[in-house]
Formats: structure tokens, C-alpha cells, sequence
């Protein structure tokens, strides 16, 4: 049996004794309320805290490493269920409207917060209804919504989890409820970063109730919703088109955010902050290159498939391999390139 958050405490705060020291007390506290783990782990973790101190080091290294293994332990669970994103993505890496990046920023503040607003000042003694955080990132594909969500988990340290909707969702009744109630309580052992992709898999538009299906997915919803709104991290859906949600759920999310696609200058800044410092050029024209309409993503797509070819070429990257991997990236996307790009 899964022990109670305490038991986390006391086991590791019994590796701790002696240390004198408030802080340490505390950081143990809220190591324990970050991560639910099972009784063998807290055994181990607090076994090897005792014996790091006992080596000589530092409380400051011992917690961090008994961070790491709480980690690993409580994330054994949802790695089976989603897909976890190496978080690597940093506020420089955005290239977003300053509006935009206040309300992420603002998200974070939220996360990073929300013990004390709602339990220490009494937010949550008011209404247990709407304390879950919640936010919709809405916008065609490769505008930076995962890479977002990838900065917000980055900021504070969690794990960052993409569950592909369109795979939980089941045609067989009740099969929905079940998989969302794993990938949930596989969740709260480790407060990671949850990002639903095509949220309007579940949340399109309602047609008029006429058979039992109907009334199934309408329940199926108000399943998801109720779980998003008690989950005690941050749950992110997205979606390619906002309009193809039902706008009653609209007002369930704390933060909606839309992510569009960048114009000329935002183009330029992405295609000089998505080179990678390692990778040879030679002469190319920024400029010339953020005329042509591009996403985040699929300049990221032109970048990769230019340094292929450089590298059969035995070569830096210079713009005859630009040209010849947007026209690609162009025409995989079923868009026509300017003729001064073509092959």
C-alpha cells in the first residue's frame, strides 16, 4: 500500500536528524508534497540520505539527490502511460508577443504559489470548485505550444508528460474514464506538467443529444474536466484550431492562450536563436530567409534537413542547402515555393 504523504516526511526527515537546521526541515516537507511515493522508495532514499551525511555531504547536495530519486520513483508509473519530454527549453529559447510570455510567466507564478494561497491564506477553505490550473494553448502546429509548456516545467523543475488524447479516447463505454483515471493518478505521484494533445478530441462542439452515445461523450467530458480541475499540477490542453471547442468549456480553463503564426520579425529572431551554435554557415541571408512564412517548427525542420545536406557536401551550411530543404519542408507541407528557392 502506497504510504500517506507523512511517511515521506518522517522518512526522510529521519535520515536528517541532528542537522539543527529549519530549512532543511522545510525542504524535506515540501519534497514530500511534491512526489507520492511507495514505502520501499522511501526506505531507500531516506537510507541513502543517512548514509551521504554520514560521508561528510553537504544537506544542500543530500536533498538534491533525494529529490533526484523521488523523481525517479514517482515517475515510474505515467512513463507507461505518456510520452515524457526532455525539458530543455528556456524563456530565451520563446520567441513570443511579451503578452503572451507575461501569462506563461504568470502560470508559473501560479504553480509556484498555490500551496500557499490556498491552504496557508484559506483560497481553498472557500470552494474546493475551480483550484485546479488549467490552460488551453491554442494555434497552428509548431507555433511553440509544447515548447511552452516545456519553459513552464523547466522553470520550476517538473517533469513534463504529452498525452496524445486521440489515444485515450475509446469507443467502448467507460474504457475513456479508465484511461484518463490512470494517466491521473499516475500523475499526482510526481506533480508533472501534463500536456493534452488535440484537446478537441473530447472538447468540439456538442451536437444535439440523440442516442446514448451522445450522452456517453457528454459524461466522458465532465469526467476529464472534474480530474483536470482536482489535479494538483499544471494540466495543459492544446488544440491546432480553437474555434472546434465548445466555448461553454472555454470558461474552465484558468489561462487561454493563443499562439499565432510569427510574422517577419518573429521569423528572423527564430531562425538565429533555432541555429545551433555547432553548426557551420556560411553567408546566409537572414532576412531573405524570414520572408518566406514559416512556423517555429518547421523553420527547426529546414535547419535539420540544411545541415544534412552540408554534411554530404562536406561543407558549412550556405544557402543553396537552405533552398533546397525549404523547398522540401515546403513541399511536404503542400505549399508551393517562391521560384527563386526551388531546386
Amino acid at each position: 500500500m502506497e504510504p500517506s504523504r507523512p511517511s515521506v516526511v518522517e522518512g526522510l526527515s529521519g535520515a536528517l536528524d541532528g542537522l539543527g537546521a529549519q530549512g532543511d526541515a522545510d525542504a524535506v516537507a515540501a519534497l514530500a508534497r511534491r512526489y507520492r511515493v511507495g514505502a520501499d522508495a522511501v526506505t531507500r532514499i531516506a537510507a541513502g540520505a543517512a548514509t551521504a551525511l554520514a560521508a561528510g555531504d553537504s544537506p544542500d547536495a543530500v536533498l538534491a539527490e533525494a529529490e533526484a530519486h523521488c523523481r525517479s520513483a514517482a515517475r515510474e508509473g505515467l512513463d507507461q502511460l505518456a510520452r515524457r519530454v526532455d525539458v530543455r527549453a528556456r524563456w530565451t529559447d520563446l520567441v513570443l508577443p511579451e503578452a503572451s510570455v507575461g501569462t506563461l510567466r504568470e502560470m508559473v507564478t501560479h504553480l509556484r504559489h498555490r500551496e500557499q494561497v490556498h491552504e496557508r491564506w484559506g483560497v481553498a477553505d472557500k470552494s474546493a470548485r475551480g483550484l485546479g490550473l488549467v490552460g488551453l494553448f491554442s494555434g497552428p502546429s509548431g507555433t511553440g505550444k509544447t515548447m511552452a509548456a516545456e519553459v513552464i516545467a523547466s522553470e520550476l523543475g517538473l517533469d513534463l508528460y504529452v498525452i496524445d488524447l486521440s489515444a485515450v479516447v475509446s469507443k467502448y463505454i467507460g474504457e475513456t474514464e479508465k484511461n484518463l483515471s490512470r494517466v491521473f493518478d499516475a500523475a499526482e505521484s510526481c506533480g508533472a506538467v501534463l500536456l493534452f494533445d488535440e484537446a478537441d478530441a473530447l472538447f468540439g462542439k456538442r451536437s444535439e443529444v440523440k442516442d446514448s452515445h451522445d450522452r456517453y461523450a457528454n459524461i466522458e467530458v465532465g469526467y476529464l474536466l472534474a480530474r483536470i480541475e482536482a489535479y494538483r499540477g499544471l494540466a495543459v490542453l492544446t488544440t491546432n484550431t480553437k474555434d472546434a471547442l465548445d466555448p461553454a468549456f472555454l470558461r474552465r480553463f484558468t489561462f487561454a492562450l493563443e499562439f499565432k503564426a510569427p510574422d517577419a520579425g518573429e521569423r528572423a529572431a527564430l531562425w538565429a536563436r533555432l541555429w545551433p551554435e555547432a553548426l557551420p554557415q556560411a553567408g546566409l541571408d537572414l532576412d531573405a530567409l524570414a520572408a518566406v512564412p514559416l512556423t517555429g517548427g518547421h523553420i527547426r525542420n529546414t535547419i535539420v534537413r540544411a545541415a544534412f545536406l552540408a554534411a554530404e557536401d562536406g561543407a558549412a551550411v550556405g544557402m543553396r542547402h537552405v533552398r533546397r530543404a525549404l523547398h522540401s519542408e515546403l513541399t511536404k507541407l503542400g505549399r508551393p515555393a517562391p521560384k527563386e528557392w526551388r531546386r
